[in-house]
């Protein structure tokens, strides 16, 4: 079920405004639910706007995983905190939340793919680390997910302009 906002006028309706959030965040929150147990995580993260997709990596067992396995289906938030707004008892922000479904990725030159477009969006000087990550042995065996966005809706402080 979808909701409505209260406060329509914090809304962020621009579906490009959405995805540049998530663009330029570097972790997204995830809340997980397993046999009626819930769970929250943060997760380094990169957004592909062609496939409307997050994508993530993890190690090969835990906590995580083992909520990720029992129940794909998720829901999270991606925050840009923009600082507390002294005088006015207020917080600048922009978030969006978003309903997705988690698919591992088994191919090792999709994780290679995958580990480029991390690199590329939260490495702030890429091209020193890229070698060493695409090369890296430990492909293979690392987990790398999808998130497959199924609905996304957003808010922001009046101040913020995206």
């Amino acid at each position: 079920m979808r909701y409505h906002l209260r406060r329509q006028d914090k809304e962020i309706k621009e579906p490009e405004n959405l995805k540049k959030i998530l663009k330029e965040t570097n972790y997204v929150t995830l809340a997980m639910v397993k046999e009626g147990e819930p769970y929250l995580v943060s997760l380094s993260h990169s957004y592909d706007e062609a496939e409307n997709c997050i994508y993530f990596h993890s190690a090969s067992e835990g906590k995580k995983l083992d909520y990720m396995r029992a129940n794909p289906v998720v829901w999270g938030q991606a925050l840009q905190d923009h600082g507390y707004h002294k005088g006015e008892c207020s917080h600048l922000y922009a978030s969006i939340m978003f309903r997705g479904e988690i698919e591992f990725i088994e191919d090792t030159e999709t994780k290679r793919h995958i580990f480029r477009s991390m690199v590329n969006q939260i490495e702030p000087e890429p091209e020193s680390i890229m070698d060493r990550m695409i090369s890296s042995e430990g492909i293979p065996s690392t987990v790398v997910g999808r998130i497959r966005i199924e609905y996304m809706t957003g808010k922001k402080s009046a101040e913020i302009s995206l």
